[in-house]
């Protein structure tokens, strides 16, 4: 696989290293058990799989060999370049500017370009109709168009399926960039609606067998099906396509659900039942796959506590949080300046859609602050370290496709500095690098 030119800020000699030896020992990623970094009391177990992926690198590799490329010229990014807050502020304090936020509000209109401005489309891709707004402006994105080859494999299976007459359903959450970009790219081919979950499935089947009347198809999935759809023509052959990011378990129960719904309302046997359901299990992204599988091989350490970084507007990274979540205490966090202290934590819950601050998230008893000095006590006493956590720890760490590995390792090194084991980590690197 391609190795990219990324910005050495987001490297890290501990991650690399261990990534490197893995891959050495297991060329066809088949071993998804979690690496051990024994620190004494603080033990830290890395997912086998996390960090950066192939379309995520590929995409910053592009993004900042543009702003080298192009000193002083006018450079836009269509939204995010990823869902991580720290690559996207990196970007933006190079000069570049944001056209949409996020959830595809505008921020700077698209009246405002001029045809020698350059605009970066995102990882996620975009929708057809942005593509040729900025064409009709005399904007030619080929070049920076950093959309993942992943993504647009999603788009082309969905292309070859409607040339087949088949209505696609994307799995995928309907706001997300990437699923506004598949949809827009699948409804110019072929009728096409989104289903969110298991839930939003269950009820699309129930149009498919007529248990519900049609007309309340377009209250029940309001913005998310196609212009014209027709419940009883458009739902009687499907095939589904998912935002990549998504929980490939989930899409695989969705599609398996609709494809036994299609056989039962048809009477279908396996040599006909192509004739209503397409087979579109391909399509799934192989990083996500390795991340989520890595996690359960996580799962398989009995630990205290988990903890993902990344991006909290990362789709791929919260669903690694909702699996982490069913084990045991899961703390979703942006970067290491999350963890307030030994004692305390401020994380992010995704389900509230806010940041959590909780005590006493360590195992063991956690330092607490020491007593004021006396008076007469010599000044440094008033600032002496709080001794280090004695007590045995279990910690689970892994990260979303679009988190730097240089995270994760301030993650490790601030846990390590509460129990006394940072020189124990630095050895630990030299000997990995060795």
């Amino acid at each position: 696989m391609k190795n990219f030119d990324i910005p050495i800020i987001y490297r890290s000699p501990l991650i690399s290293a261990i990534k490197s030896r893995r891959k050495q020992q297991d060329k066809m990623k088949k071993d998804f058990t979690p690496t051990l970094l024994d620190l004494g009391n603080l033990q830290v177990y890395l997912a086998r799989h996390f960090g950066f992926c192939y379309g995520v690198e590929n995409a910053i590799e592009i993004s900042f060999r543009t702003i080298e490329e192009n000193p002083g010229r006018p450079i836009f990014l269509l939204s995010e370049m990823i869902h991580n807050p720290q690559v996207n502020a990196d970007l933006q304090a190079r000069g570049v500017r944001f056209l949409q936020d996020t959830h595809g509000q505008q921020i700077i209109p698209f009246e405002s370009l001029q045809s020698d401005d350059i605009v970066i489309i995102p990882a996620f891709g975009t929708t057809l109709e942005i593509e040729e707004k900025l064409r009709r402006t005399g904007i030619h994105t080929e070049r920076y168009n950093t959309t993942c080859p992943f993504v647009e494999k999603v788009w082309n299976r969905s292309a070859q399926i409607a040339q087949k007459k088949y209505t696609i359903v994307v799995h995928g959450k309907p706001g997300h960039e990437e699923t506004r970009a598949t949809f827009s790219h699948a409804a110019a081919e072929t009728p096409t609606v989104v289903v969110r979950d298991m839930a939003e499935a269950q009820q699309l089947a129930e149009f498919i067998t007529g248990a519900r009347l049609p007309e309340s198809f377009y209250t029940v999935f309001k913005g998310q099906h196609s212009p014209g759809f027709d419940v009883k023509k458009d739902l009687t052959r499907i095939g589904v396509v998912n935002q990549t990011t998504m929980l490939a378990s989930d899409t695989q129960a969705i599609a398996d659900f609709l494809r036994q719904t299609m056989i039962d309302t048809y009477g279908l046997t396996p040599a006909t039942t192509e004739n209503h359901f397409a087979d579109t299990r391909d399509t799934l992204c192989y990083a996500t796959l390795d991340n989520q599988s890595a996690i359960n091989g996580l799962l398989s350490i009995p630990a205290d506590l988990a903890i993902i970084v990344g991006g909290y507007n990362s789709s791929n990274t919260s669903h690694l949080v909702e699996l982490c979540e069913e084990k045991m205490p899961t703390y979703f966090i942006s970067g290491e300046e999350k963890i307030l202290s030994a004692g305390e934590i401020l994380h992010y819950n995704f389900h509230a859609k806010k940041e959590e601050k909780t005590a006493g998230w360590l195992p063991g008893p956690s330092p607490v602050a020491a007593a004021p000095a006396p008076i007469a006590a010599p000044l440094a006493s008033a600032f002496a370290e709080p001794a280090p956590i004695t007590a045995p720890a279990r910690i689970l760490i892994s990260s979303g496709a679009s988190c730097p590995d240089a995270l994760v390792e301030a993650v490790i090194r601030k846990l390590a500095g509460y129990y006394g084991a940072a020189e124990s980590l630095d050895a630990m690197v030299a000997a990995f690098e060795a």
